[in-house]
């Protein structure tokens, strides 16, 4: 009878076992990492899981819901087996509302309690107005009143009616201020709903193991985010013409995963995982009658516009707003307005906010406003491989191939560091490892990371292209600048402590000097007209000669001498019927191919000089040219 009784309980003990063995086991794990690309972000969790004998599933809670689910991977130690990994959303489990939203809705029910409360005040005091008016009526049958008690009354009824009026516009003036504060209410509320990203689901990652016996192990899962990103910023700081420019290098952070990053170890790369990998392949070129090819568009250097919800026209800040291809960004304000410096050639402007459809427009015009529409994301249940190794140098390279970057020469030479940063130089991008641990909430609001501060001297020379603008730029040329790692970024302008304007650092350029823009001076005034008098239209035949004398005149009105480069130029010919004869640019070296002229001036205080250039195109007399 004994056996028995233990044959019984050995096997109720197993079935335990087994049936403990096949219900999941949820996991609660930390985000350790983020690797943060221009345009997405690589998420590395852990976790201390108590694994059962048998197959077992583990099931890895409140994941970000929009992870790239070709991207998990899973790594673990010991004695058990990794079978698969699977991703599910979850719409059961909702993401725990932000206690600001709750807070707020409690002041709001306060504040509506209030309204009930005085619009029943407002119904009190019209029936209290009615009465008064009612009873104030004199007619005949009160002839025999006494004097006296009719002006007593008259008086009751002035006093009670006044403070009638004065108590309804009390009410009233009190509805209208807490119509005015739940009106603050929504726009609060509204905008935390949106920044935050609340949805109506989290996402579980499900690992199948398999394990002889009871064990330990430390899991690691990563995985790409896509509402993640980073663009640089600059603050370019000089004192005067005559010492160094100091650059500092920021990151703009931005995050709207789903999931808060608390005290994790932030690295910053320069590869983008949106971009193809893949080299590009030239086409045959094909020549044939009746083909043409469309010049350039002008460039513009700077766009301003307005973004807005499509459906209700209300101003959505915070919209991220990025040159296509490059890491050029900048995001909207609290009314929607954006101001973001653009190279030349009509890049792409990119539009991207969480809840609404990515918009593209061509930067082909100085003003551009755009309606966002809102998107209806679909997430599907997706079964991946799962990888059960500890070689970091896989891991880091299975991912690697994903990620398609930009090739930095050089090491970085710092001369301050605000914070500690280490740089590393991979094949194809540059990571920033911050050693202070950040937070970053999911809220889709810019946080500012300082990367470096770099010191470094500097050529100025001030700049004007007549022909274009009579404006003359200070200009600063920076040798080397490739070993600082720099990424193409709008930076602010700061000249003998003041804010002076924005430029650009477009870093595409192969040369090894780096031109930035300082702004404008008016100290130094430069005037452009054409000599009418010496100007000629003459016919010679079957040709016709045209002549052209420009007069540029420069003032320098500065207290101190200047070094100044003017560009301008003569046409060139593409047509051997068209001839131009350059007569006179006195002081000015030319480029034949171009065309371009150019002088440099070393102007004293209060020194003017004058440039001239003329030149003369021929041409058939039956032909139409337009000479400038």
């Amino acid at each position: 009878m004994t056996k028995k009784l233990l044959f019984i309980a050995c096997l109720i003990i197993s079935l335990t076992h087994i049936a403990n063995a096949d219900d999941p086991q949820k996991v609660l794990s930390k985000v350790e990492k983020v690797t943060l690309f221009l345009n997405g972000a690589q998420v590395t969790r852990t976790s201390a899981v108590n694994i059962v004998p048998g197959t077992s599933t583990l099931v890895f809670e409140n994941i970000s819901p929009g992870i790239d689910v070709q991207s998990i991977q899973v790594r673990a130690a010991g004695d058990f087996t990794i079978l698969s990994v699977k991703h599910e959303m979850n719409y059961l489990n909702l993401q725990q509302k932000q206690k600001q939203v709750e807070q707020l809705q409690l002041q709001q029910k306060q504040l509506r309690d209030k309204l009930s409360l005085l619009n029943s005040l407002v119904v009190i005091n019209q029936e209290e107005y009615n009465m008064l008016v009612k009873n104030q009526t004199i007619t005949g049958q009160n002839a025999n009143l006494d004097v006296l008690k009719l002006k007593q009354a008259l008086d009751f009824q002035t006093a009670r009616l006044t403070e009638n009026k004065r108590k309804e516009q009390s009410i009233n003036n009190d509805i209208a201020a807490v119509n005015t504060e739940l009106q603050r209410y929504d726009k609060q509320i509204a905008d935390i709903r949106k920044s935050k990203g609340i949805t109506d689901a989290t996402s579980n990652i499900l690992v199948t193991v398999s394990a002889k016996a009871a064990a330990q192990s430390q899991f690691t899962l990563t995985y790409l985010v896509n509402n993640a990103s980073w663009y640089p910023t600059y603050d370019i700081r000089a004192k005067n013409v005559n010492s160094a420019i100091s650059i500092s290098y920021k990151a703009n952070v931005t995050q709207q995963s789903g999931e808060d990053w608390k005290n994790i170890k932030l690295t910053l790369s320069t590869g983008n995982p949106s971009v193809s990998g893949g080299k590009p392949e030239l086409t045959p070129y094909y020549l044939n009658y009746g083909m043409y090819y469309a010049g350039q568009p002008g460039s513009i250097t700077k766009v301003t516009g307005r973004v807005l919800d499509q459906k209700d026209r209300s101003a959505l800040p915070g919209v991220t707003v990025t040159v296509k291809g490059t890491s050029i960004g900048t995001v909207t304000d609290a009314d929607g307005n954006y101001s973001l410096q653009v190279p030349g050639g009509s890049p792409i402007l990119s539009f991207a906010y969480i809840g609404y459809e990515k918009t593209e427009s061509l930067a082909n015009i100085p003003v551009i406003n755009i309606d966002l529409k809102p998107s209806v994301q679909r997430l599907s249940e997706v079964v991946v491989v799962g990888y059960g190794t500890n070689d970091d140098k896989d891991y880091s390279s299975a991912l690697q191939g994903r990620v398609a970057g930009i090739e930095v020469r050089g090491k970085s030479s710092v001369q301050s560091i605000p914070i500690e940063v280490k740089q590393t130089e991979n094949q194809t991008n540059v990571e920033f490892n911050i050693a202070n641990p950040y937070t970053v909430p999911s809220d889709a609001k810019q946080y500012l990371v300082e990367i470096n501060e770099v010191s470094t001297d500097a050529i100025y020379q001030y700049y004007v292209a007549p022909k274009l603008s009579t404006d003359v730029f200070l200009t600063a040329r920076i040798t080397d600048w490739n070993k600082y790692n720099f990424l193409s970024g709008e930076a602010n302008l700061f000249f003998e402590g003041t804010f002076i304007g924005k430029s650009l650092i477009d870093t595409h350029a192969t040369a090894d000097t780096l031109n930035l823009s300082l702004g404008t001076d008016k100290n130094i005034v430069v005037t452009r007209t054409l000599q009418k008098d010496l100007t000629e239209k003459q016919s010679f035949g079957s040709n016709k000669k045209e002549t052209r004398d420009w007069l540029t005149t420069v003032k320098n009105r500065k207290n101190q001498p200047v070094s100044l480069l003017v560009d301008d130029q003569v046409p060139v010919s593409q047509n051997s019927a068209i001839e131009v004869d350059t007569q006179e640019i006195i002081g000015g070296q030319m480029d034949k191919f171009t065309g371009k002229v150019s002088w440099n001036l070393n102007l004293k205080p209060q020194d003017e000089k004058q440039l001239h250039l003329k030149y003369q195109v021929k041409y058939p007399k039956n032909q139409l040219v337009i000479v400038q």
